[in-house]
């Protein structure tokens, strides 16, 4: 029988054919059409910041072009095999699948997908506020200070009235930069306004976060970084404590931001970071620990299109936080206290295994997984979730791992300072600026744990809500360390004068409160005396305390028993072989070491 050819015709994508089964039958079957493009899809860790591997050299941002011959449909010219039950020829297979194309996936992160992820950031920002807000007790006293100290510059500024300390020798950050903020707030929105200026500052810092690590890697990983970032200890801590380290970590956060912003664009926009750096060490001494990671973070995120230019970026970045600061440093009082407060500090007693212990509870679990993500990352660019990216390329493994090691070694500064001066004295707070560099590598380390495709999306939410867990019972632990002093308040409002001389356990809480009826200069604390007699000797120490409560020296005495234990039983022990005093109440509190009590004694 001859076979009587056909004209080649082009199948339709929905066309049904045949095609042989496994047995020998036939079934209907239709090609496989291609999946919808998918808007959005972008190569994993590294997509924003990779290089030529030749050269070294960053390359655009633009995915590469498709190869036609890889995914178009078929042609209406391609020869078409035909069927042998229809009398066509059997040369052949009877059916040619056409090739699946790679439209399915694209590089342009796209607006759905852009607007996806700001709906899970904020979700993130609303369980971040929701964890801070939740925090409740009366003034700590470090924001007693700070917002008494305010007012007190203020007065000092508008009606000449003398500064009642020089803060400059005790204050951990400038005294006329945030206080002064913080006591405008206070004036018109109380203690709660400047707690929520705080909470502010911490929501900005994590949304910058989310905003350099996009730049960094991709969307996903810079989610996983403030998801991780949103619910530690310090953050949710901060975030409603009114005391100058949550601007700070804002002022942190953006000048990385700026450095990794800037990568492209010529090296002297890398400058623009530089009076936010110094801004931030300006309200908190200590943030200065943080800029010599910024300047090695300029440098290897700046790009080889011209000579040198990463260098140059390090270079300009130093020169121009060195400038500022020593312009901050010879025309303000600020050199003073940042010796006193910082570089020359007094080391305390705590053993270094207790640190070990309070820096593994507190930023442990976020650290171990910013290593995972750095090991992970040096290892491997990317998941190669995308067909597409197995044909471009990324930064090399000598980079790579040299910015694990960055971000993830920057959250060891604070530790190492805190072992180095023996006291624990602000830890939790100062742990949070170096999770801020190390978060990105968390982002990566909790991405790599879902794998591509999200595989194994609980072993993400597993380590997340681990996270969760423990920023939650640590801040609320942190927020119950110190007494209500409500009570307390009441009752020593009553017994105070404008003349008055005064004893009290952390006293920067009683002068806030009865800053309307005193003066700072009327308190002291139980953290030191100098004590003159009547003699003109003078006596320290516990010595100081001695002889003053012999003496009759304060009209009113307050106790609490937690700030400094060991001088309330020498206090209290004076005063009770002491014939000028009396017991006037004591006023029970719950805190994490149960239940103790504010003991007041008055002068009779």
């Amino acid at each position: 029988m001859t076979s009587i050819p056909t004209p080649r015709n082009r199948i339709a994508e929905d066309a049904p054919v045949r095609v042989p089964d496994t047995g020998g039958s036939w079934f209907e079957s239709r090609p496989p059409s291609p999946p919808l493009p998918r808007h959005g899809e972008r190569p994993e860790e590294g997509g924003r910041f990779t290089e030529d591997p030749a050269e070294g050299d960053p390359i655009d941002e633009d995915p590469p072009e498709e190869d036609p011959a890889e995914g178009d449909p078929i042609d209406a010219d391609t020869p078409v095999e035909e069927d042998p039950a229809e009398g066509g020829r059997t040369d052949g297979p009877g059916y040619t699948l056409p090739p699946v194309p790679e439209a399915s996936w694209t590089l342009d992160p796209g607006r759905r997908r852009s607007w996806i992820s700001r709906a899970l950031l904020l979700g993130i920002l609303l369980i971040q506020t929701a964890m801070s807000v939740r925090l409740s007790n009366t003034a700590f006293q470090d924001e007693a200070l700070y917002m008494y100290a305010g007012h007190a510059q203020l007065s000092h500024w508008l009606y000449g009235t003398p500064v009642p300390k020089d803060y400059n020798t005790y204050f951990s950050g400038a005294p006329t930069l945030y206080p002064i903020a913080a006591a405008v707030l206070e004036n018109h929105f109380g203690m709660l306004g400047v707690r929520l200026f705080s909470l502010a500052c911490m929501l900005g810092s994590t949304a910058v976060l989310y905003g350099f690590t996009r730049r960094l890697f991709n969307e996903r990983v810079a989610l996983g970084a403030a998801a991780m970032f949103a619910v530690t200890q310090s953050t949710v801590v901060l975030g409603f404590f009114a005391t100058y380290d949550a601007p700070a970590v804002l002022l942190l956060a953006l000048a990385i931001w700026l450095v990794v912003r800037t990568d492209r664009a010529p090296a002297a926009a890398v400058l623009l970071a530089a009076p936010f750096a110094v801004l931030a060490v300006g309200l908190k001494y200590a943030s200065a620990l943080y800029l010599p990671s910024l300047v090695l973070l300029a440098v290897l995120t700046g790009r080889r299109d011209r000579n040198r230019q990463p260098l140059l970026r390090g270079l300009l970045l130093a020169g121009g936080a060195g400038g500022l600061l020593w312009l901050g440093m010879t025309f303000t009082d600020v050199l003073k206290g940042v010796r006193a407060t910082t570089t020359q500090r007094a080391h305390g007693t705590e053993p270094l295994t207790e640190l070990a212990r309070q820096c593994v509870e507190f930023g442990g679990l976020m650290f171990v997984t910013a290593v995972g993500g750095a090991v992970a990352y040096a290892l491997r660019g990317r998941m190669n979730e995308s067909p597409l990216v197995r044909t471009m390329t990324g930064p090399g493994r000598r980079r790579r791992i040299l910015l694990g090691l960055l971000l993830t070694g920057t959250a060891l500064l604070a530790p190492a300072y805190q072992m180095h001066l023996n006291t624990s004295v602000a830890l939790y707070k100062h742990l949070g600026f170096g999770l801020l560099f190390a978060a990105p590598m968390a982002g990566i380390g909790l991405a790599r744990l879902v794998g591509p495709h999200f595989r194994h999306p609980q072993l993400g939410i597993l380590l997340w809500v681990v996270t969760l867990a423990l920023g939650l019972t640590q801040s609320t632990w942190r927020f119950d360390t110190w007494p209500d002093s409500t009570r307390m308040t009441e009752v020593v409002r009553q017994h105070v004068t404008s003349t008055g001389r005064y004893l009290a356990s952390a006293d920067n809480v009683p002068v806030y409160y009865t800053r309307d009826l005193t003066l700072q200069s009327q308190w002291t604390s139980t953290y030191g005396i100098g004590y003159v007699d009547q003699a003109g000797a003078l006596h320290t120490g516990d010595d100081g305390y001695r002889t003053a409560i012999a003496d009759g020296w304060f009209d009113l005495v307050v106790l609490d028993g937690v700030a400094t234990p060991d001088t309330d039983r020498v206090v209290a022990e004076a005063i009770g072989q002491s014939p000028h005093y009396r017991l006037l109440g004591r006023i029970p509190f719950t805190h994490v070491g149960g239940t103790g009590y504010y003991r007041i004694w008055v002068k009779q």
